[in-house]
């Protein structure tokens, strides 16, 4: 690959929707727990996580799909989830 051909190639895309759909394609898989799930001002849920890579604790949070939010059980505090995750990023990542 030339110069010329490293300078032209598309960059990727920093819309939340790409970012999912590229852990969805290219994450590891882990497991995680719903610490807690609330409600913010737009009416979104919002869903915060932990999950253990390589011995290093995570929190996180996520919006959750509509999909997600038609199984309130399966996200509700304190079950066992999966996540996936960027290898050279563990910090990047989405509950499924």
């Amino acid at each position: 690959m030339g110069l010329f051909d490293f300078i032209k190639r598309k960059k990727p895309e920093n819309s939340p929707q790409a970012r999912r759909q590229n852990l969805l394609k290219h994450g590891r898989i882990s497991d995680a727990l719903i610490i807690d799930t609330e409600g913010n001002e737009a009416g979104e849920v919002v869903a915060q996580y932990s999950y253990c890579i390589q011995g290093v604790d995570f929190e996180s949070s996520e919006i959750l799909t509509e999909e997600q939010r038609q199984s309130p059980l399966k996200y509700a505090p304190g079950a066992a989830i999966t996540v996936r995750f960027d290898p050279r990023n563990h910090a990047n990542s989405i509950i499924v």
